[in-house]
């Protein structure tokens, strides 16, 4: 019997004990921004969560890097653990730490430098500008350790530690959560206070991930630790490349459909900002839902990783069978929340005016209409990196927002104005699902002839 539980203990039991955390966790750094735009819009009304909106592809850059590190070379240390290669998975650990740190200030930099055109590239309106601008400048200072953070929790999860990883998390939002309303209603900062409680959490996440790099359960860190190897950061790259992609795609998503929203809503009775402000608002209240398919698919990274490299394959296609029907339990209430209580889920960011309302409302329940069957395409693309093929999950994870949902809220319009950017999102997430369905069952039909 293998001496390491991945390999024997029962797939639900190790799903309890890995995703759960995990979930939490993305949840968790979901709520950074959540938090901030709620108590923004009550504090600075929807121009301050349009501030915000704009703001959101810096956050999500920065992830999108983190995934790239953290997923892959958490995916390369439990491919390592699995095959018996301890000394290559203890290497992963200091290439991902450097990975991380040079990416981090590279974002920091550029922001920090490039922040005002950067800004009206993202759907910036000269109304909306100083408050963002306020909001980016003080947050591209928490970049790095934003992005040290969830490499590195992502590598104590792999280890064997979820609760810890989760640890890492909740303890920075709980001090968000704790600063946001001193800091914006206490020394009325506005949007400049959100952005300080922010990135003060950030720091504080990162000392209690740091901390653990002295604790490993299953390698000895030694000397050769921070030793740099460009193979092996090429190596994690590859594997982590289809999550960073498909947040990457998300960043380009974002823009693409805010700088849509601005120019159409001008054209409409919303006018810009209101389009703007409203989409934003749904954006990240669905980032809930997609942190509990992300932190799935974190969760079951290890297990998949470790029995594909063990070639247990029947294992490997229960859990990813499992994480399915996990994710469509959240996502059918997902559905049924948006759609039933969409006024007063937006209500949570602050009152607005009758066609603020009117327009946020229904963007939820449109373009949001689908999100039962969201969880197949990224988990699926989640599924092929952990086993160690990343053009297939680089596949899946374009497939949707580039691929689909962004030529369809640039050609949709021109037939329906702002309407067709509303409907563009549920026609991607149904093409996206057939065909994510597809390539599983072929990889599947693949495993029982190696079998």
């Amino acid at each position: 019997m293998n001496e390491n539980p991945l390999g024997y203990e029962k797939i639900p039991v190790l799903l309890r004990k890995f995703a759960i955390p995990s979930i939490i966790a993305m949840v968790v750094s979901s709520l950074y921004n959540i938090v901030d735009q709620i108590f923004i819009g009550q504090g600075v009304g929807y121009l301050g969560n349009a501030a915000t909106n704009v703001a959101f592809p810096i956050t999500t850059i920065c992830l999108a890097a983190a995934l790239l590190v953290g997923v892959g070379g958490a995916a390369k240390f439990s491919l390592e653990l699995g095959a018996g290669n301890m000394k290559e998975a203890q290497q992963c650990i200091g290439n991902m730490f450097w990975m991380a740190a040079a990416f981090g200030l590279i974002i920091c930099a550029v922001t920090e430098i490039f922040i005002t055109p950067l800004l009206y590239a993202f759907g910036a309106t000269e109304t909306v500008l100083p408050y963002a601008h306020s909001y980016v400048q003080i947050i591209g200072l928490g970049v790095p350790f934003l992005l040290l953070t969830n490499v590195l929790s992502n590598i104590i999860r792999a280890d064997g530690s979820p609760k810890y990883s989760m640890a890492c998390m909740v303890i920075g939002a709980a001090v968000n959560t704790v600063l946001d309303p001193i800091f914006i209603f206490g020394f009325q900062m506005g949007v400049a206070g959100a952005a300080w409680a922010t990135t003060i959490s950030q720091v504080i996440s990162f000392l209690v991930a740091f901390r653990y790099l002295f604790h490993f359960q299953t390698v000895k860190l030694g000397k050769d630790f921070f030793r740099l190897s460009p193979v092996k950061c090429v190596e994690i790259a590859s594997l982590g490349i289809s999550n960073s992609l498909n947040q990457l795609a998300l960043t380009l998503l974002q823009i693409v459909l805010n700088n849509s929203l601005t120019h159409y809503g001008g054209l409409s009775v919303y006018g810009s900002d209101i389009p703007l402000s409203g989409a934003g608002i749904v954006m990240k209240v669905n980032s809930i839902v997609i942190g509990v398919f992300v932190g799935l698919a974190q969760g079951s990274q290890p297990i998949l990783g470790f029995n594909y490299g063990a070639k247990q394959y029947s294992r490997v296609k229960a859990l990813y069978k499992l994480e399915i029907q996990c994710s469509f339990v959240m996502s059918t209430l997902a559905f049924l929340a948006f759609q039933l209580f969409p006024q007063a889920i937006i209500s949570l960011f602050g009152s607005g005016e009758g066609l603020y309302m009117e327009f946020t409302v229904r963007f939820m329940r449109i373009f949001l209409m689908m999100v039962v069957i969201n969880n197949v395409q990224m988990l699926s693309a989640s599924f092929f990196s952990a086993i160690g093929k990343p053009m297939k999950g680089v596949l899946l994870s374009l497939s949707r927002q580039v691929l689909l949902l962004i030529p369809l809220i640039l050609i949709l319009p021109l037939f329906w104005g702002l309407d067709g950017i509303l409907y563009s999102a549920p026609v991607a997430d149904v093409l996206a699902f057939f065909l994510s369905i597809a390539v599983v069952r072929k990889e599947f039909r693949n495993m029982e002839k190696l079998s």
